[in-house]
């Protein structure tokens, strides 16, 4: 399975306990070829260790603008990837994204970003069905970003319903038709065009 081999892929984690599957989701794209970087939240290392994920990324993990007196440019990372996988996203960030509110390494690097994005939520179902969730939902899609849609089945809480983050292997098949119809999807400079190319 090598339909990624040299693809940069980003790979970005926020806070939520299905980040836990984001080391199976590495694991994956490194096997089919990709380079991984990791973007990481605060919240998300409370759920999964960096040392973990770099291990099976082969590349240190980014959690900050600023690292000791290093300087992570979110630029630089964003004009870098051939495609922003944010896997999971919780409400928080999904509201972030939304909102263009640039606060952590994840949001500044998806807003200059100018690849196509993936982002696959996980929540509980109530938060899942909020009126603001389903809002910010639909504004990242009408900006041309792609859901990977969430699953049902028992969550965190306790509770059964939708909101369950996809499995690794599912948002790896999300990606793979974007590089076997367009082998350097990039989308064109100037305006923030966010198409999936799909």
């Amino acid at each position: 399975m090598t339909h990624l081999q040299g693809k940069k892929i980003i790979l970005g984690i926020s806070g939520s306990i299905a980040a836990y599957k984001a080391a199976n989701l590495t694991r994956l794209l490194v096997k089919a070829g990709a380079e991984v970087q990791i973007l990481m939240t605060r919240a998300a290392a409370d759920f999964i260790t960096p040392l973990t994920l770099s291990t099976l990324s082969k590349r240190p993990v980014i959690s900050d603008i600023h690292t000791g007196e290093s300087w992570n440019s979110h630029v630089d990372l964003g004009l870098w990837a051939d495609a922003l996988v944010l896997a999971p996203v919780t409400a928080t960030t999904l509201g972030k994204l939304a909102s263009g509110i640039a606060d952590n390494i994840l949001v500044a690097t998806y807003l200059s970003a100018r690849c196509p994005v993936f982002f696959a939520p996980a929540m509980d179902v109530d938060m899942w069905k909020h009126p603001s969730t389903r809002r910010n939902v639909q504004l990242l899609e009408s900006f041309g970003n792609r859901l990977i849609e969430v699953g049902y089945g028992e969550l965190a809480s306790g509770l059964t319903g939708e909101g369950r983050m996809a499995e690794p292997e599912e948002i790896l098949d999300a990606a793979r038709p974007l590089f076997c119809r367009n082998p350097n999807p990039r989308r064109e400079t100037g305006p923030r065009h966010r198409r999936a190319h799909l």
